[in-house]
């Protein structure tokens, strides 16, 4: 039975279309966009996530230009996550939140 692929709205990578992860750049939403504290979809039309309130355009912390809240800046593709410091978890989190979306443990900067 054949597939269908689309590309990962954040690297262009084909991916089968119910694929979880993108297999090249490892986004856990690569046909959307996911709130980074909530992780429900978002997309950039919008002024905070439905979700849990948070701002979906923040200041890029390397080039301080207004971006979308993604897993890179827009502008100087500075990264804009840092890993979970939980040992058991290690999962990539985006650096403004203060517990991982994924364990809920508080992240020590």
């Amino acid at each position: 039975m054949a597939t269908y692929k689309e590309p990962c709205v954040h690297c262009g990578e084909l991916a089968e279309r119910d694929a979880l992860f993108c297999g090249k750049c490892g986004s856990n939403s690569p046909f959307g966009y996911s709130c980074p504290t909530c992780l429900k979809p978002i997309t950039k039309d919008q002024k905070v996530c439905s979700g849990c309130g948070r701002q979906v355009y923040i200041t890029c912390p390397t080039c301080k230009k207004e971006i979308f809240a993604d897993t890179t800046c827009g502008h100087c593709n500075g990264n804009l996550m840092i890993k979970c410091t939980n040992s058991r978890c290690g999962k990539p989190q985006f650096f403004q939140n203060v517990n991982c979306a994924v364990c809920g443990k508080k992240i020590k900067k």
